[in-house]
């Protein structure tokens, strides 16, 4: 079978250092804001003091959607990503660690380590890219009708990218890049990372809190240090949250074999389709979704951590 590529555009560097510049200064904005939380409210519940962080989090992306429009100013997500976790585990050098034993401490600055890797992975991972022009497409489409691997046949076009993706499942944001059928594993693993390592700073952060008994104390009693401590804890597990959801979709998509594109879009693809014929004398008819991917979990599953180009 013919293989095709297809070549990134690369992004000027000082257009690249620019927004990276844009995308640290975001996140000291944010978790600046963030630290105001247990400052100001540090008289009510943790539960409150979360709910709070919310509405923070949210005026932060607001401003920062505002500054996009009207300055044209733009941040990168991935440095957004990258400083979020430099900023975090800069807490948990400074101010934290005191509070945690060592081999604790090593175990969760191995999890950082290897957050830092697998971001660099599928940043430069491809997903599965194939040539965008639409006479190869056609033809490889065509090619792929008598292959056995249903997969050769779920080429999607991805808009950001402006490239065709062999199952495309979602461009992502955070790693500025699709996920598809050649990263897609990669992608579940360093999302499994991130819950872990921030699972793990939920607990050593809760640790460092308790021992030095700064949660409900007055604004001057907490300090900077308790307060980045706090609100750190609070980020994190903000994080810990809807990434579980978004964690929990994709393996029950992996289950089912099923692609985010696919169930959100199914009525642009024929293969999703079924055509449910009305009764004799009503005129009309219903189209209802199927999987014809669906082999069963265990197939599904198998085929998911194996069918690579």
């Amino acid at each position: 079978m013919r293989q095709f590529h297809h070549q990134r555009n690369k992004e000027p560097l000082l257009a690249s250092l620019g927004r990276c510049t844009i995308s640290c200064i975001l996140v000291l904005l944010t978790q600046f804001a963030l630290s105001l939380v247990p400052r100001f409210f540090s008289a009510s519940s943790f539960l409150i003091q979360l709910a709070l962080s919310v509405v923070v989090l949210l005026l932060v992306v607001g401003f920062g959607k505002w500054c996009r429009r009207l300055l044209g100013v733009f941040a990168s997500a991935p440095a957004f990503v990258f400083c979020n976790i430099f900023f975090v585990w800069a807490v948990y050098f400074v101010i934290v660690r005191q509070a945690i034993p060592f081999f604790i401490d090593a175990v969760f600055n191995g999890e950082v380590a290897m957050l830092f890797i697998g971001v660099c992975s599928i940043l430069s991972s491809d997903p599965g890219l194939v040539t965008s022009q639409l006479d190869e497409i056609k033809a490889f489409e065509v090619e792929a009708q008598n292959e056995s691997s249903s997969l050769l046949k779920r080429v999607r076009y991805c808009k950001l990218c402006k490239a065709y993706v062999k199952g495309f499942d979602h461009h992502c944001p955070a790693f500025g890049n699709c996920i598809g059928q050649n990263n897609h594993v990669l992608f579940m693993v360093l999302l499994l990372g991130f819950l872990s390592t921030e699972a793990s700073y939920v607990m050593c952060s809760f640790q460092f809190i308790r021992d030095t008994q700064i949660l409900g104390g007055n604004r001057f009693e907490i300090g900077l240090a308790g307060s980045l401590a706090i609100s750190t804890l609070l980020f994190t597990l903000l994080q810990v949250l809807w990434q579980g959801v978004f964690m929990a979709w994709h393996i029950y998509c992996m289950c089912f074999n099923i692609r985010t594109d696919e169930w959100i879009n199914w009525k642009k693809y024929s293969e999703f389709q079924v055509i449910i014929q009305s009764q004799p004398g009503r005129g009309f008819t219903e189209m209802r979704f199927t999987n014809p991917y669906d082999k069963g979990i265990l197939q599904n599953v198998k085929e998911f951590f194996t069918v690579r180009d």
